[in-house]
């Protein structure tokens, strides 16, 4: 049997095809018309302490607005900005006021499902608004379905099927699924509000050795419920494969086995689904890659460079550029590291999406840089709370992957971006240094300009002092030469009394000897390194000397 489908009745990118695809199971269309206006621009989280930039017709989820009145409100400053539609949490707060504010501002009002986290959502409709975004004009075609749509495939597999039907990759993550979910049982419906198979429902059918099973196989497999009623209804199976990888699988929540002639159907429905996944996964390399050039060419500078800005979306607007590594171990070169590292851009990418809305990032050399929208409040402002996202990152992604990120200043043009991202390598270098092999560690893993410059300029100092290859002189080098003579401890009795700022008893404490002994080897530092300690400027000069001796 072969797999057909008709051509998508709305726009890949507009509310109709969202509603097409989560309709009935996250979205429902409380007020407005979703067939009107154009391709949705970007998805954007509502926040009322800082109002985000809009991208023209974006879909704007209203967290927390949860009354009429804020409704009517945010609906004012959303029709200003050419907003396509309004995410509110069900039961919308709609009356007679907020229709006509919403008929005002011509903003489309959506109701998203109780249980649904908001998360899940933008990126669901992250993931849906983006497919076909690289590629050419006329959009290609597998199977009789758009190419990459696995939406579509999920849609033409149930009606194949005559069943609500998911794709899943290998770790149970909802990729796809078709319309019809509410005739499932209540596990289905978890499993699409949360976008991951719930962990128990996992853990059940892996001790029972369906997994295995589906892996082994390129049949149907068919799951009766089991004792414990994991599921109300039973469940179909088959393995998603490319030669001998399986990219996935296809599920569908079924009231029988199936007959032979759908057996046969969903066994060319799981050939037709790795065509998608791999056309899917190809127009992700694709797109990163593009994406890669277009923040290489910004960040670069240049003749290119504004046009790849407003190829971005990011034109005209103040940019932060922002820097995310980790402290490489000796370990860097490992292929298994590349591809850590390469994990780690991605979920940056997405943290940057989620919480700036017109941003861009691109994995160069080892550096994930984020190129982000500033808020119109001013630029220490800007600086700030990208910090705040960039720690909220930190704490999502643990400390165990030892991250580093660094936030340049704001910069509104693209000789400014140039010049922010050489601030944010200058950073990035500090962050390696303390926290890298062999560095002191602590300090924050998050760090603006201002909060390593100091670090900075002695790194800076040291790498000229290098370049002119200038040996160590004058005191210090006596005191260090001495020490090694003699098994002395003249140069750390030095760097204590300064550090204390001449304090006996703190300096004794601190490289634990009695006060007396103390001061008869700082006699000895003046006598052996020819110094007078009263002399603020050799006690600069020897205070900086240290320092780039500890670098």
């Amino acid at each position: 049997m072969r797999v057909t489908a008709a051509p998508a009745p709305h726009p890949r990118a507009s509310l109709g095809r969202v509603l097409d695809h989560l309709g009935a199971t996250l979205l429902d269309l409380v007020h407005g018309d979703a067939d009107g206006g154009g391709a949705i621009g970007g998805v954007v989280i509502h926040d009322p302490l800082d109002a985000p930039v809009l991208p023209p017709h974006a879909l704007v989820l209203g967290v927390g607005v949860d009354t009429p009145e804020r409704v009517v409100a945010l609906l004012a400053d959303l029709g200003r900005a050419n907003a396509a539609g309004l995410v509110l949490r069900a039961p919308a707060p709609v009356d007679d006021a907020v229709r006509a504010a919403a008929d005002a501002a011509g903003v489309a009002l959506l109701g998203l499902s109780r249980g649904a986290p908001w998360a899940h959502l933008a990126a669901m409709l992250r993931s849906l608004l983006a497919e076909g975004d690289v590629g050419g004009a006329e959009q290609e075609s597998l199977g009789g379905l758009p190419s990459g749509d696995l939406f579509a495939v999920a849609n033409a597999v149930a009606s194949l099927l005559d069943a609500p039907v998911t794709i899943e990759d290998r770790s149970s993550r909802v990729l796809a699924f078709s319309g019809r979910q509410d005739e499932a049982d209540p596990s289905r419906v978890e499993t699409i509000l949360g976008r991951q198979v719930p962990e128990r429902y996992s853990r059940i059918l892996s001790e029972r050795g369906v997994f295995s099973e589906l892996h082994r196989t390129d049949q149907p497999v068919f799951i009766s419920p089991a004792e414990d009623d994991a599921f109300s209804m039973p469940r179909v199976a088959i393995a998603v494969r490319a030669g001998d990888e399986v990219l996935g699988s296809i599920w569908a929540a079924v009231h029988a086995p199936l007959s032979e002639e759908r057996s046969q159907a969903l066994r060319e429905a799981a050939t037709l689904a790795a065509l998608h996944l791999l056309r899917a996964r190809a127009g992700s390399d694709v797109q990163r890659r593009v994406r890669a050039d277009l923040v290489g060419s910004v960040l670069e500078g240049g003749p290119g460079a504004r046009d790849s800005l407003k190829r971005l979306g990011l034109a005209d607007v103040p940019l932060v550029v922002l820097g995310f590594t980790v402290a490489a171990g000796d370990e860097a070169g490992d292929p298994a590291q590349s591809h850590e590292r390469e994990r780690l851009a991605d979920a940056f990418a997405v943290h940057l999406s989620a919480m700036s809305s017109r941003s861009a990032t691109a994995l160069l050399g080892g550096t994930a840089y984020g190129l982000a929208a500033a808020s119109a409040d001013g630029a220490e402002d800007a600086e700030e709370r990208m910090v705040a996202l960039a720690r909220d990152f930190v704490e999502r992604i643990g400390e165990r992957t030892r991250p580093l990120i660094a936030v340049g200043p704001v910069a509104s043009t693209t000789a400014g971006v140039v010049d922010s991202r050489a601030t944010t390598d200058r950073v990035l270098r500090v962050l390696r240094e303390r926290h890298g092999p062999g560095g002191r560690g602590g300090g924050p893993v998050v760090a603006r300009l201002a909060d390593v410059q100091t670090d900075l300029l002695l790194l800076e100092l040291r790498d000229l002092a290098g370049a002119r290859a200038e040996p160590l002189t004058g005191p210090l080098a006596r005191l260090v030469a001495y020490d090694e003579r003699h098994a002395a401890s003249l140069v750390p009795t030095l760097r204590a009394w300064l550090e204390a700022f001449g304090d006996i008893g703190a300096a004794a404490d601190a490289v634990f000897v009695h006060p007396n002994t103390f001061r008869y080897r700082l006699r000895r530092v003046r006598e052996v390194g020819d110094v007078d300690l009263d002399d603020h400027r050799q006690r600069f000069a020897l205070m900086l000397q240290l320092s780039l001796l500890e670098g």
